[in-house]
């Protein structure tokens, strides 16, 4: 398999009054082009941090990030701008929807601003739209639709420009059981289609939709967790273990 995305030596510092704190200490993880990585870590431990230095949402302090064998230190904002819209989608824990534009314009305008043509994106939006089933609520305002209905959105707009890492951020934790399963299971279907998902969670059922559970410690890998080689009925019970040799 390739290697789509690559960290080394990664390193996120935080000033405040003179006071530093090492969110990031020298991480090397390296995630190939399909799969489904789940990062998981008690409250603190740089999940998140973690997900946006590799996404470029955030700057590093050291290291170095790589994406398709690109390196990212150093880019300009216009060439790193590029990056996050051709080649990176990201949902949000918060979904983060625009409150004054309708569902199918929060999940167009991201394609409206590449160089593809308005045709090819109304097209790809209509696609994904049906996939997402919410044909009935496009023209409504994100203040006007559930939850659930507004992380499809989010899962559609981040999906529109056919991005190489499809990054989430405790993608379920804003949403009841059920709309997190349906969430879920969309996400699933376009991993087995090929798309690479990196997501941050703290909840093990979430995490069973992966192929490989990455735990994070202090700001470090503490271990990692192959799911691939366990029966899909047990990989809850396989995570809980796993976690719990890790302190969780």
């Amino acid at each position: 398999m390739k290697t789509i995305l690559e960290s080394k030596n990664l390193c996120k510092t935080y000033y405040s009054n003179d006071v530093e704190f090492h969110a990031l200490k020298n991480v090397d993880l390296s995630i190939q082009q399909g799969e489904f990585v789940a990062i998981m870590g008690q409250s603190g431990s740089g999940k998140s941090t973690l997900l946006y230095t590799l996404s470029g949402m955030d700057d590093m302090t050291a290291g170095e990030v790589y994406i398709k064998e690109q390196c990212m230190n150093g880019l300009k904002e216009k060439e790193m701008t590029n990056i996050r819209r051709k080649n990176i989608g990201f949902i949000f824990q918060g979904i983060n929807l625009v409150s004054n534009l309708t569902l199918k314009e929060n999940i167009v305008v991201p394609g409206y601003l590449t160089s593809k043509s308005k045709n090819e994106i109304d097209h790809r939006a209509e696609q994904l739209i049906n996939r997402m089933e919410i044909q009935n609520q496009t023209d409504k305002l994100p203040s006007q639709v559930s939850g659930g209905q507004k992380q499809r959105a989010a899962i559609a707009r981040a999906m529109i420009n056919h991005p190489d890492i499809l990054f989430a951020d405790e993608p379920t934790g804003a949403l009841n059981s059920s709309s997190g399963k349906a969430v879920l299971d969309l996400m699933k279907s376009f991993n087995e289609e090929g798309q690479t998902i990196v997501m941050v969670t703290h909840d093990i059922k979430s995490a069973s939709y992966a192929s490989r559970v990455v735990f994070l410690k202090d700001g470090r890998i503490e271990g990692e967790l192959d799911l691939k080689k366990f029966k899909t009925d047990n990989q809850e019970k396989v995570i809980f273990e796993f976690l719990s040799e890790k302190g969780w």
